[in-house]
């Protein structure tokens, strides 16, 4: 998380705003655990999707 509010967020306000917004689900919504594991399996999916097309 760190790592993207550094990368995204020193070339891009919006994204500060989307993980501003993202942490805020995932505290605030009754569900939100389901949502950080979603986002977590997304992360790993694209990871190795990226690694598998290089």
């Amino acid at each position: 998380m760190m790592a993207l509010l550094f990368f995204g967020g020193v070339m891009n306000l919006w994204w500060i705003g989307g993980l501003a917004l993202y942490v805020l689900a995932e505290k605030v919504l009754p569900m939100g655990h389901w949502l950080g594991w979603a986002a977590g399996a997304g992360l790993v999916a694209w990871g190795v999707w990226l690694l598998a097309a290089s």
